[in-house]
């Protein structure tokens, strides 16, 4: 599980950024621009609303379940999901605690 985990992390980082550093590159951090974008219709602001919603749940699990269990790294998954997305720290999180109960 650790490996499919890995992988998964690495795809949540690559998918979402090759979206957004073109946008990047194109823009520079207009973030009244961004915001307009994302709230440009109503399909952009339902998946923006889910993402920000998934990003919350995630969060609360690494940090619940990070004392818990006491994994270690867990401020690596929570700045991920964070600066990339729910898609990158959700199985980030999940690689650190598969790897830390094979340890």
């Amino acid at each position: 599980m650790q490996v499919l985990f890995l992988a998964l992390a690495v795809l949540g980082f690559l998918l979402p950024l090759s979206q957004f550093v073109p946008w990047l590159a194109q823009h520079g951090l207009n973030l009244p621009l961004f915001m307009r974008e994302v709230v440009s219709t109503r399909v952009s602001a339902f998946a923006w609303a889910d993402v920000l919603v998934s990003a919350l749940t995630v969060i609360l699990l690494i940090v619940v379940q990070g004392r818990e269990r006491g994994v270690r790294g867990t401020w690596a998954a929570i700045l991920g999901t964070l600066c990339v997305g729910p898609s990158f720290g959700l199985p980030l999180f999940l690689y650190l605690r598969e790897r830390q109960r094979s340890a």
